[in-house]
Parts: C-alpha cells; structure tokens; sequence
C-alpha cells in the first residue's frame, strides 16, 4: 500500500515542478525570493549568507551578506517575477531561473557582483561572473569571504571591497 502511495505522489512530481511561478518578488536574500508566496531558490548562484562576513585584502571586514541581499532587494523587491523551475532543492524550495522586466534575475545578480556563478548546478552565469570580476565589481573583488562557497571563489580577487 505503501509503494502505490508513493508511486501515486510520484507522478504528479513532474507535473508540479514544470509549472511556472508567476507573482512579486520579495526578497529573503540574495540567491533566495518568494515568488507569490511561493519560495524559490534561483538556479545555478550562489550568495553570501545573510550573516556573512568578507574580508577586504586589508583585513577589514564588511557585512557581504547583508550588501548583497540590500542590492537584491532594491533591485527587485516587489517587481513581477515569471520563474521556470529547473529542479527542487534538499529543502523542498524550487529552483528557478526568474525573469523580471524580461531579465534573468540570476544574471543580473551575478553582473553586478552581488553573488557568485554555482558552476556545480549549471554553467549559465560563468561568463557574466568573470567579466563581474574583471571589473572588480561586489562581492568578487574581496580578498576573501568567510565560510560557503563564497570563500573558496573571494580569495582569488586582488581588488579592494
């Protein structure tokens, strides 16, 4: 009874995750949205925690997490988001790739160094992200980043935050 249960579930799986979220945007964090209530993790970026902390090559410390997810909000708060899920996450959040004003919300974040390119779920934003470097914009011109992804990818950066 248990398997037909769950074969049952099953199959709506896909059904559900295909569908397209459409509504405002309001900003949990930087790489995080609710999208009409509904919560979405943007696909294929990565962003410092909200209570993270990265490191100029001088050794000062600023509030990354909060800077980004500030930019993201005042970019989008509130704006008319159209999601495509992609996937769902170990959290059971959707992942998306989100249009707003028919720009792809994870590309514009990333350009503007507000977060990283998650090479490891999709290779879409790895370009924008070393041209976000090269310019020596956000989060990417720190000399380093504490803990997550964020830290490994920061350190390679010589510009001052």
């Amino acid at each position: 009874m248990l398997r037909i249960c769950f074969v049952f579930v099953l199959s709506f799986f896909p059904i559900w995750a295909s569908a397209e979220v459409t509504g405002k945007v309001r900003v949990i964090d930087a790489d995080r949205i609710d999208v009409a209530g509904t919560r979405v993790r943007l696909h294929a970026i990565d962003a410092p925690e909200m209570d993270q902390t990265c490191d100029t090559k001088d050794g000062v410390s600023f509030a990354c997490g909060q800077w980004a997810t500030a930019q993201v909000r005042a970019r989008f708060e509130g704006k008319v988001a159209d999601c495509t899920p992609r996937d769902v996450d170990k959290y059971g959040r959707i992942v998306a790739q989100c249009r707003v004003d028919g720009l792809d919300m994870g590309e514009v974040i990333v350009s503007e160094g507000w977060a990283f390119a998650f090479r490891r779920y999709g290779m879409e934003y790895d370009l924008t992200e070393k041209a976000a470097f090269v310019a020596a914009r956000g989060p990417a011109r720190c000399a380093s980043a504490i803990a997550g992804t964020v830290s490994r990818r920061a350190g390679q950066g010589t510009h001052e935050c």
